[in-house]
């Protein structure tokens, strides 16, 4: 650990051109970096605001499982300027939390929370997963209002998805598990919209539903095509023009920062790429795609091949046109990746 992070800072004073503009979030996230020492959170952020030209009221969340939350680690996370905590708690459900093998368990979602509220954190977003084998529709409910019951600002929500080659698909083809059913997925996605909906929360992005007052600014940066940098082994970065990444391999990568060189790879996006990054990311909000963007960046052209595009969807209900932007439906939030596609330019 010491050798990582001692890295990731060196990485952060070779790369610190990258960023010219003021930043205003910092992100802790991928893999657990709750994990790192209190002292390790706090140097890090102290290093970060030498290199790069750190916003004073940054946002600045790090990601954390319930069992690695304490009073002593809320304290330093505080202290070190984390002022905003993403926590994996995926179910209120013991039966869901040993499906999904987490090593937290129900009780311990509960108490994380409580005691986060407790040490002074009022920004929290927890994760929830619906839609698995077994899920009912009771259960997911049921998560659903213990959230609200806690009074948490921000929920991420995904529909449990099936990876080849995981430890899930191999159950599913030997029939040690049901396989996902997405008619349910849909149903628990419609249950979820409409219960937040009544709660007064705003579903700013397709996973995403925030009180008014606490969007996630950092995750709003991607869908909004803002530059970004990724620091670490597999971290991408985006400067509008270019995206990069890191190797994965941590050997490589210690002992490429340690020689002063930052190992990635890189792909220029074309103007087509560039167009279709937009469509799929502004489609997901809530503000949609801009019509006037369009033709303003990519010409006439494309932006009547895009109204081409989405007029199948204007007529099944899936899109609606307001104010000059494009944006799903409903019934359309659940089909959005489906969408997308269909909009892409080739």
């Amino acid at each position: 650990m010491p050798e990582m992070m001692k890295a990731i800072g060196k990485e952060a004073e070779l790369r610190k051109d990258y960023v010219t503009e003021k930043v205003d979030t910092i992100y802790f996230g991928g893999g657990t970096p709750s994990l790192f020492t209190h002292n390790e959170v706090g140097n890090m952020i102290e290093l970060f605001r030498e290199f790069f030209l750190v916003d004073a009221p940054a946002e600045i969340t790090l990601e954390a499982n319930p069992d690695d939350i304490s009073e002593a680690s809320l304290s330093a996370w505080k202290k070190a300027g984390i002022n905003r905590l993403s926590i994996g708690i995926q179910s209120f459900f013991e039966e869901d939390l040993l499906w999904m093998n987490r090593a937290h368990t129900a009780l311990q979602s509960i108490q994380s929370i409580e005691m986060a509220q407790a040490a002074g954190f009022h920004n929290i977003s927890i994760d929830l997963i619906y839609g698995r084998p077994g899920l009912t529709n009771e259960n997911w409910k049921q998560n659903i209002q213990t959230t609200l019951s806690l009074k948490i600002p921000h929920l991420s929500c995904y529909a449990l998805t099936v990876e080849p080659n995981t430890a899930l698909a191999k159950m599913i083809a030997t029939h040690q598990s049901s396989n996902v059913d997405e008619d349910k997925q849909a149903l628990h996605f419609s249950i979820l919209c409409q219960e937040l909906d009544a709660a007064g929360y705003e579903h700013y992005e397709i996973s995403n539903f925030a009180l008014p007052g606490f969007r996630s600014q950092h995750n709003s940066s991607y869908w909004q095509g803002k530059p970004y940098l990724g620091l670490g082994p597999s971290a991408h970065s985006f400067n509008g023009k270019s995206r990069q990444w890191n190797v994965s391999n941590n050997r490589l990568y210690l002992q490429s920062i340690e020689n002063g060189q930052v190992p990635f790879e890189i792909e220029w996006l074309t103007e087509t790429q560039q167009f279709n990054e937009y469509i799929m990311t502004a489609l997901r909000t809530i503000e949609g795609i801009s019509l006037e963007r369009i033709k303003a960046d990519w010409g006439e052209e494309k932006t009547l091949a895009l109204n081409l595009a989405a007029l199948k969807y204007l007529q099944n209900g899936g899109l609606q046109i307001n104010d000059n932007y494009l944006r799903l439906t409903v019934s359309g939030k659940f089909l959005a990746d489906g969408i997308a596609a269909d909009l892409f330019q080739l």
